[in-house]
């Protein structure tokens, strides 16, 4: 539909144009990733690379989330999350999963819908605009070998949840809305451990609590509380490679 073209009575009736957009986080940027610039706002930012490092020198334990480069307006030039309008033949979900495939080159381990954002002028143009936002969790496992090439990598890069750029349309508060979703959840629920590996120590799954929460945990009472829960199964293993005692390994129960 050509909005341009419609009087002001008849985009009262109008359909709104429906979009997906995803938030993905992860626990520091994948190995060989560009790293963004909190500072790079636009084009005279100079680039995806402005400011940017390898993605090994990323601060481990850091909630970090991939944005895309606007290449056309509005808001060319601004960062934005991964996402678009939703093609004929998709599920929302196949539309986000698709979305972060083509971003970050595989699928994330964990999927879920957030909320529906359909604010009057939040579209930056005439035509109403309603985004169904998902959220999404990489684990180390996800990002080792990534199935497929990003799409447009130079317009790619990867920021610190701490340290984000301009953020084009409302993007801003949907970031924020995910961050806090991903708190209450680990605070309540068990989704920490998707962070991890198969199996994990407690103090490995104490860290991405402090990670995701922003401040440090009683070693003691992180280790009572969570296996109290119930969720954990001792595996009988214990971790190597380490020069102190080794800690036991447990993996998570699915029910």
């Amino acid at each position: 539909m050509d909005y341009s073209r419609l009087s002001a009575s008849e985009r009262r009736t109008a359909p709104p144009a429906i979009a997906v957009s995803a938030v993905a986080f992860a626990l520091g940027a994948p190995e060989g990733a560009e790293l963004g610039d909190s500072g790079d706002t636009g084009p005279a930012g100079g680039g995806a690379g402005a400011g940017a490092t390898d993605a090994g020198e990323a601060a481990e334990g850091t909630p970090w989330l991939p944005l895309v480069r606007r290449t056309r307006e509005p808001f060319a030039g601004v960062w934005a999350l991964p996402g678009g309008p939703i093609p004929w033949d998709e599920t929302l979900a196949e539309s986000a999963e698709r979305t972060l495939r083509a971003t970050v080159g595989a699928s994330p381990g964990y999927l879920e819908q957030l909320y529906a954002f359909g604010d009057v002028e939040r579209s930056g143009r005439g035509q109403r605009l309603v985004t169904i936002a998902y959220w999404a969790l990489y684990g180390e496992n996800d990002l080792v070998a990534p199935a497929d090439p990003p799409v447009e990598p130079e317009n790619i890069a990867w920021f610190s949840a701490d340290r984000l750029p301009e953020l084009a349309f409302d993007h801003a508060d949907i970031v924020e809305y995910a961050l806090w979703r991903l708190r209450m959840k680990t605070e309540y629920a068990a989704v920490a451990h998707r962070f991890l590996g198969g199996t994990f120590t407690l103090a490995q799954l104490r860290r991405v609590h402090e990670a995701i929460l922003g401040t440090e945990v009683d070693p003691a009472n992180f280790r009572r509380q969570a296996l109290a829960q119930g969720h954990l199964v001792d595996t009988g293993d214990v971790e190597t490679g380490t020069r102190h005692r080794p800690a036991k390994l447990y993996r998570f129960r699915e029910r």
